[in-house]
């Protein structure tokens, strides 16, 4: 069985698993569909297990083939490290580190952050991936990126927080308007995708104050519920600092409610199942040092170097 060939058969199938589509796997891979089926085919045929099957017009993974995934993705993401040491220490190029944030973070948080780090490590190639909480807990899971920054990470895995920072939520409205907290559950509430931290925190939110608004609008971006507010389409439940300027400004304002402020945490997360290339390590050190240094809300929660 030829090593390069199978790596090869495996990239191909996890763009197959992730996107559950033939289709959308050739046109990202920018091969030919007949070429992704018969890739994904030869494999099945070299491992003796069936991975896929149909599901209308898509397809979806078998028991065998969720399992491949899972390896798959821990062992790209282990080759990409090391492809990626490798050529720094061969060619001088740049060693890259993989950062997953959420939305909220990679808008107003990390910025000042990263653009100290980069002064302090101009060599780096940072690749910032912004996506949902579950999305970003799921990558880090996998060893898929270096280190996250969040909410709380989930319980039942063995994260290792560096750094917590306080994180107040509060709920917003535009300046003309004037909301009781009775009349919370009549307002129009704009809320981030499913997934989304802020999501859930919505849910839990509209069930510890026993109500349940039918006037929802779902918005994919901090900005975008920012702006919805602005010109009055509802009301929403975000992080302060989502919209610290614009209450500032006075293009917003805060709306009192029996449990808000909500006290949360930006969390600084590791893996330490998956020890750090030595870029990460170091990027992870300086960024540790620059948000103690840059911000007091910044706590953390171990030394930078104890991983």
């Amino acid at each position: 069985m030829s090593a390069t060939l199978t790596l090869s058969r495996l990239r191909v199938f996890l763009a197959v698993a992730q996107s559950q589509s033939i289709s959308i796997a050739s046109e990202e891979l920018m091969v030919s569909q007949p070429a992704v089926s018969a890739t994904v085919s030869a494999l099945q045929r070299e491992i003796g297990a069936r991975l896929i099957e149909r599901d209308g017009r898509r397809i979806r993974l078998t028991e065998a083939g969720r399992r491949l995934e899972t390896y798959a993705r821990r062992v790209m993401a282990l080759l990409d490290d090391a492809i990626d040491e490798v050529r720094a220490a061969d060619a001088g190029a740049h060693p890259r580190v993989r950062v997953g944030a959420v939305n909220t973070v990679a808008e107003y948080v990390l910025p000042p952050l990263l653009s100290a780090v980069r002064r302090a490590l101009p060599a780096l190639d940072v690749q910032l991936d912004v996506s949902t909480r579950a999305h970003v807990w799921q990558r880090l899971g996998f060893a898929e990126t270096h280190v996250a920054i969040a909410g709380r990470p989930p319980l039942d895995e063995s994260f290792r927080t560096l750094a917590t920072r306080r994180n107040e939520i509060v709920v917003v409205a535009p300046p003309d308007r004037t909301v009781a907290p009775e009349d919370l559950a009549h307002e129009t509430w704009l809320l981030r995708e499913p997934g989304s931290g802020t999501r859930a925190l919505s849910e839990e939110f509209f069930e510890a104050l026993g109500i349940a608004p039918e006037a929802r609008l779902t918005i994919g971006s901090n900005g975008a519920i920012a702006e919805c507010v602005r010109v009055g389409l509802g009301i929403s439940l975000v992080a302060r600092d989502a919209v610290a300027r614009d209450l500032d400004a006075g293009l917003l304002i805060e709306v009192a409610t029996p449990l808000t402020p909500l006290e949360r945490a930006w969390h600084v997360v590791v893996n330490p199942n998956a020890p750090l290339p030595p870029a990460a390590a170091r990027f992870v050190d300086v960024l540790l040092d620059c948000a103690r240094e840059l911000d007091p809300r910044w706590s953390l929660q171990t030394t930078a170097g104890s991983r």
